[in-house]
């Protein structure tokens, strides 16, 4: 697994919405494109409540999952702007690997 485009790594062992200690990695991307999201770095750093178990959880809430959806897409796009493609590429390419927009 890719390190985390989204959070810096000295961080990643710290929950991102509160900052709690004990965390799992959530893949912002699931489905048929968990794997994708794996080497792409689309994942966060979840407690188990905010992953799985807490009704504000990323699997029990549709806001909290939508946000992170939307995070990771961003998060994408900034990163390919970032090697040399203009907005409008680096969401086409986004596009073209997850055959989806979450914004």
């Amino acid at each position: 697994m890719r390190d985390s485009i989204i959070v810096d790594m000295k961080y990643a062992d710290f929950d991102i919405i509160n900052g709690q200690y004990g965390v799992e990695r959530h893949h912002c991307l699931g489905g048929p494109n968990r794997k994708k999201a794996d080497e792409d770095g689309l994942w966060v750093p979840l407690t188990p409540e905010h992953h799985r178990m807490g009704k504000i959880s990323a699997h029990q809430s549709t806001e909290v999952q939508k946000l992170l959806q939307i995070i990771a897409q961003l998060s994408y796009e900034l990163n390919e702007v970032s090697q040399g493609l203009t907005v409008d590429e680096a969401r086409k390419k986004f596009f073209d690997r997850y055959r989806k927009f979450y914004i």
